[in-house]
């Protein structure tokens, strides 16, 4: 069973939509330091998603 992930899309305005194809990325923070996030499309409209994580 996959993992769902949920974020805010903002084409649609909703806060908690469902991410099709969530994968976890690192992406360029503050200072040189690196933020996990994880990406995916909006199960609605197809919009990119992200979501930062801890």
């Amino acid at each position: 069973m996959a993992e769902i992930h949920t974020g805010y899309c903002v084409k649609c305005k909703a806060k908690d939509r469902e991410m099709v194809n969530a994968v976890p990325v690192e992406m360029k923070g503050k200072g040189g330091k690196t933020r996990k996030a994880i990406t995916g499309t909006c199960k609605v409209c197809g919009t990119k998603m992200f979501r930062i994580t801890g």
